[in-house]
């Protein structure tokens, strides 16, 4: 007799994959979240290490923190590189800027004896205006060199009116000028000035029309004497009247002297940024470098990319003027350039203005005005 049939153990159904991970206690999502985390958490450390301790990544964020010194978010620089040493990277630009300043200018150029250029003796025109664009140490730049071939034509324009900064395409149109760039620095408390109040001095016409300080402080300037050649460096108000100063406003620094640039690398270019610069060839040619930034089509230029440009084109002198959202170039009444601000075109105390007849009359706006009374920062 054949021994009975054992029962049969009713098979389980097979744990479905997501029953199974639930089992485990991870769901797919938790596992790839976690996975995710943790390459995320290796990058960042690996970009940590990078960034604060190899060779590479301590000239980049020296860059990013000179780049930011030239910026109304200067103080963010100290989560970069600490206060202390953002501090001390200030204070070397300075000390930098006062060496540049130093060397005498010996190279002058040779200024044509009339008054204006007359195009009909000449194969080039007055004023010209060329399109600049290159790869630079940090990006690729765009901008423009506004080449005028008689310094005599240029003069400083100030506001028209009291309490406020004027647009330097409103001056050309106010004033009938053939062309205008930006000029010297002023106060911008927190980087919403009303640019009406100018930093050092200013000067137009052969006359002191604002100073910040006594007659005998030297402060660094950026200016054409009464004979059209090109003057850079520190001088005090009493050494510009001695030298038959025209024109003439605070920035700086002097860059190229005597035909040789002071700046040896991209390095000590004082960051990345939009650039307003003044420079002079041998045959009396005054140029205005105006290269945009912080932009899609234009990140901007360090000074030493801004020296060789003018160093390329023969320049003998060559200062650095305000920049950044400062910088514009306008010809023919029509802003020429992009500038960087978001609210448009600034207000400024001062811009270098070219004229068929320099011998227009600028009204000094300060006249009379204590200057100890004046609100920058009031619209």
């Amino acid at each position: 007799m054949p021994p009975p049939a054992q029962p049969q153990t009713p098979r389980r159904p097979k744990a479905s994959s997501h029953a199974a991970a639930r089992k485990k206690g991870r769901h797919p999502f938790v596992r790839i979240l976690l996975r995710t985390t943790l390459i995320g958490f290796a990058l960042a450390a690996g970009f940590a290490v990078w960034f604060f301790l190899t060779p590479w990544g301590t000239q980049y964020r020296n860059i990013m923190v000179d780049t930011l010194i030239t910026t109304q978010h200067r103080h963010w620089g100290k989560y970069l590189v600490g206060e202390e040493e953002l501090k001390k990277r200030v204070d070397a630009y300075w000390e930098r800027f006062d060496k540049y300043a130093e060397a005498p200018i010996v190279q002058a150029p040779v200024i044509p004896a009339t008054t204006s250029v007359q195009p009909e003796k000449v194969e080039k025109k007055p004023l010209e205006v060329e399109e600049v664009e290159g790869k630079g140490a940090y990006g690729y730049y765009k901008g423009y060199i506004l080449h005028v071939r008689d310094p005599k034509m240029l003069r400083i324009v100030v506001p028209g009116k009291v309490d406020k900064g004027e647009k330097v395409s409103a001056m050309v149109k106010r004033t009938g000028a053939l062309a205008g760039v930006n000029g010297g620095g002023f106060a911008d408390p927190e980087w919403k000035g009303n640019g009406f109040q100018p930093a050092g001095i200013v000067m137009s016409g052969g006359k002191i029309f604002y100073l910040d300080v006594d007659k005998t402080t030297k402060q660094h300037v950026v200016g054409i004497d009464a004979d059209g050649k090109m003057i850079a460096g520190k001088y005090s108000a009493e050494e510009l009247i001695k030298m038959r100063m025209s024109e003439a406003v605070t920035f700086s620094p002097r860059f190229i002297v005597n035909g040789e640039g002071s700046i040896k690398s991209a390095a000590e270019g004082w960051g990345v940024a939009p650039r307003t610069a003044m420079a002079q060839t041998a045959d009396g040619t005054i140029m205005f470098a105006v290269i945009d930034g912080r932009q899609t089509h234009s990140i901007g230029v360090t000074l030493y990319e801004l020296q060789e440009l003018f160093l390329e084109r023969g320049a003998i002198i060559a200062a650095n003027l305000d920049g950044g959202s400062s910088t514009v170039l306008v010809k023919d009444n029509q802003i020429i350039n992009k500038p960087s601000s978001e609210y448009g075109e600034r207000y400024l105390p001062t811009a270098w203005l070219a004229f068929d007849d320099p011998g227009i009359s600028i009204k000094n706006i300060w006249e009379g005005i204590d200057i100890r009374t004046i609100d920058p920062s009031k619209w």
